[in-house]
């Protein structure tokens, strides 16, 4: 990747050293969050993406829903920081700068404003308005606080015991919990933790495989424009990328850690799957073309 030089965020938090664990219990690892509402877009434009990336509007519209038992009932912790002085740390500030300029101009396309989230790099455990979580679950986006949270001992364990090196491998993964962002903007994220609640433990992975599809497809459309618009990608770079979506397909996962696979208990999807969409939208470029909702089981890879 060129990364080097280019401008870097000021949206990171980096609260690595300072001590992120809240005293006292277990740590709590959060498996949802209350849903952050609209945030930026207006009502007009929330329709627009959500026909673009076949959701009903009706359904995006019928307001906020609370969160998952437990949830987003405390606030997120509080930290003064100063801009990472690392070279992984300028790292992350770059690509999530580059994500901010691709996804603040598709917005903008589309008449409406987008709300840059935060990313938070902690080491070991970290506060966050969804709770407590631990560098071992990997990055996660909470919706309650727009939020990324990344340990970066992560990339090591991606690039040693996974198998995927290469720092766009690492970029896909920022371009991915922010697609979960875009997601919690059109109230996608709402809707799915909604509908959630009414449908038994397999219909519910089955949801949430789709919905982290769909990340996977925006991590693509990002990719798609920034090469375009500031010639981000070099040779290998698409290979590191595509190579990383299978390294953390929930088949590949299970297989390595337990010897066999649970398809059922599957939440982010295959190998396959996730490749797949993500070369979906790293070559169409367009948000429309990540719609995992309406597809059915027998297309696409489901």
């Amino acid at each position: 990747m060129r990364w080097r030089g280019r401008r870097r965020s000021s949206n990171v938090e980096d609260r690595r050293g300072s001590g992120g664990g809240f005293p006292g219990g277990g740590i709590r690892i959060p498996v949802g969050g209350r849903g952050a509402g609209i945030g930026g877009i207006g009502l007009v434009v929330l329709v627009v993406l959500a026909v673009a990336l076949g959701v009903d509007p009706r359904l995006l519209l019928q307001g906020g829903i609370p969160g998952e038992p437990g949830q987003g009932d405390r606030p997120a912790e509080r930290t003064t920081t100063t801009p990472p002085q690392d070279e992984a740390g300028e790292f992350v500030s770059v690509v999530l700068a580059d994500t901010e300029e691709t996804w603040r101009e598709l917005f903008r396309e589309m008449d409406g404003t987008y709300a840059e989230p935060s990313l938070v790099l902690f080491d070991g455990v970290v506060r966050s308005a969804c709770g407590m979580a631990q560098s071992a679950m990997g990055p996660f986006y909470c919706p309650a606080d727009q939020k990324v949270y990344i340990d970066l001992s992560f990339y090591h364990d991606l690039r040693d015991r996974l198998g995927a090196p290469g720092d766009f491998a690492q970029a896909y993964v920022i371009a991915h919990e922010v697609g979960h962002h875009v997601q919690t903007l059109m109230g996608i994220t709402e809707r799915v933790h909604q509908i959630r609640q009414r449908l038994s433990p397999a219909d519910g992975n089955a949801l949430s495989v789709r919905l982290e599809l769909q990340a996977d497809c925006l991590a693509g459309v990002w990719a798609h424009h920034a090469d375009r618009a500031r010639n981000l990608l070099e040779s290998g770079d698409i290979e590191e990328g595509l190579n990383a979506a299978a390294a953390i397909g929930d088949d590949r996962l299970q297989r390595q850690s337990q010897g066999y696979v649970v398809p059922e208990s599957f939440t982010h999807g295959t190998s396959a799957q996730r490749v797949g969409w993500f070369k979906r939208g790293l070559d169409e470029g367009d948000p429309g073309a990540c719609d995992t909702f309406s597809t059915s089981e027998r297309q696409e890879g489901f």
